[in-house]
């Protein structure tokens, strides 16, 4: 694994979202002082919080999974998860409604689900149900170590005793046809393979490797921290803090002073100068190399992943029919994909999700073509494509939702793109076959400068964001930290 060079003393980390912070923990867990700059005045990032009219809402991630990475970056400064946070368990995980009516509790307990798989779909598909499970647990152990934590350098670091297994597993099949092994309901099937719409790309043409997705959902279990997700990077702020992190929140960095290949200060937009041995920016791609006055060389250019319309929505209700994440399928699904990331278009039979935590006020997700995709006018389209999804979710068992709303906040791809999200989208660079693994963006880019975030290595979400700081943590303190790390893993 190539290092950063020269010393490391004190680490400047740009951004204050859960994988600077991930970084922020391991480094000062390996001895380094440690500088978080931030733009915002809270930490957080895309986990962020919006508190309107008397209701609180998660304004990214609503639900934590592979609660064991928050446990290992806390590990690094000598305290647990268990210290800092509280994580009630999300049970169901999902509920999935179907056009034609039917409906489906997503259960991380085995005999739960298969159960519930037989009521729903007989028992060919509850033995179907069990296979899958398994197939999902190995596929996740193959990758765990060696190919989600790993830091890669070339292509040839997969040429490993792992890279056969992962291959007899399938994991670079496609991930739809590979689901279909073993399950042949088409509407139990989507449960399985939507996530890879968050990566950026349609179940079909996905990367079978995409189903540790699934198993972290569906088979690990579902979290939300008590007092909503903010209270995750609250929880990891406070503990580097308290283990010596210095954080200036409100303060935006303008530039980067560098010598050659290295960077030597970091400059803030209020005139402030801070020396640096190393820096680790979690900004979106695009604004990191912008910094940097760098961008890596490389043969095709970033692909986006689709973006989001996203409804807050404080309402005076409830609906038996909602659990804490519902989804509710269109009846479409093939179309879906292609309108989304084709032809870029609204979805013409949307399949959306609906988060409704206990006390917080409701988040509908539509996913929505990227800005380099589309050229729709949002400040135009917005208001109207919000009374369409108001309209959508009355017409699948939401009565009165519209009428209940007291206060909301609509966030389109242009809103993405105004808080600096390439392409207007939250979900950033797409897991393509050519930006997966070793050929996703590198995370070190200079001498002394590495990236943390879903846009490098190994990618979108909640756990690969954690394990990003980790690995750009890595880069800095070397491959013992790595040994050390894995075996708390």
């Amino acid at each position: 694994m190539r290092e950063v060079s020269g010393r490391t003393d004190h680490v400047v980390v740009v951004g204050a979202g859960l994988a600077g912070l991930s970084a922020a923990l391991h480094l000062l867990g390996a001895g380094r002082r440690v500088t978080v700059v931030e733009r915002d005045d809270v930490p957080g990032g895309r986990a962020g919080r919006l508190d309107l009219g008397g209701y609180r809402f998660d304004t990214g991630p609503t639900v934590l999974t592979m609660p064991e990475l928050v446990d290992e970056a806390l590990n690094a400064v000598g305290e647990s998860l268990a210290d800092r946070l509280e994580l009630l368990p999300v049970e169901p995980a999902y509920r999935a409604r179907f056009a034609d009516g039917a409906t489906l509790d997503v259960h991380a307990d085995a005999a739960a689900m298969e159960a519930e798989v037989r009521r729903f779909a007989g028992p060919r598909e509850a033995s179907g149900y069990r296979a899958l499970r398994r197939w999902l647990t190995e596929l996740y152990r193959v990758e765990r170590d060696e190919f989600i934590g790993a830091n890669f350098d070339s292509p040839l670091d997969l040429l490993t005793p792992r890279l056969a297994r992962l291959t007899a597993l399938r994991g670079f099949a496609r991930l739809e046809p590979a689901v279909a092994r073993f399950i042949s309901d088409e509407r139990l099937r989507r449960v399985f393979t939507f996530q890879s719409l968050y990566a950026g790309v349609p179940p079909r043409r996905a990367l079978a490797a995409y189903a540790v997705i699934a198993y972290m959902d569906t088979v690990a279990g579902v979290y939300h921290p008590r007092g909503g997700m903010r209270a995750l990077p609250d929880a990891l702020a406070a503990a580097a803090g308290d283990a010596g992190a210095e954080f200036r929140y409100g303060t935006r960095v303008a530039w980067l002073e560098r010598i050659g290949g290295r960077v030597t200060a970091v400059r803030t937009g209020h005139g402030e100068r801070i020396p640096c041995d190393a820096v680790v920016l979690t900004p979106d791609l695009p604004t990191s190399y912008r910094l940097l006055g760098h961008r890596p060389r490389r043969p095709l250019p970033v692909t986006w992943s689709p973006s989001a319309v996203v409804l807050h929505a404080g309402v005076t209700r409830t609906w038996p029919e909602l659990a804490h994440h519902t989804l509710f399928f269109g009846d479409a699904w093939e179309r879906t994909f292609a309108e989304l990331t084709r032809r870029g278009t609204l979805m013409s039979d949307p399949s959306l999700l609906v988060t409704a935590p206990p006390g917080q006020g409701m988040f509908v997700l539509a996913p929505a073509p990227n800005l380099r995709r589309s050229a729709i006018d949002w400040e135009r389209v917005g208001p109207a494509y919000r009374d369409e999804l108001v309209r959508t979710l009355e017409a699948r068992g939401l009565t009165g939702f519209g009428d209940s709303i007291e206060v909301e906040h609509l966030v389109t791809p242009r809103d993405w793109a105004a808080m600096g999200l390439a392409a207007g989208t939250p979900f950033s660079a797409a897991h393509t076959f050519a930006q997966t693994g070793p050929f996703r963006p590198r995370n070190l880019v200079l001498d002394n400068a590495v990236l943390a975030g879903c846009g490098t290595t190994p990618g979108v979400g909640v756990p690969p964001v954690l394990i990003s700081g980790r690995l750009a943590a890595q880069r800095i303190t070397g491959a013992g930290a790595r040994r050390r790390a894995v075996a708390r893993t």
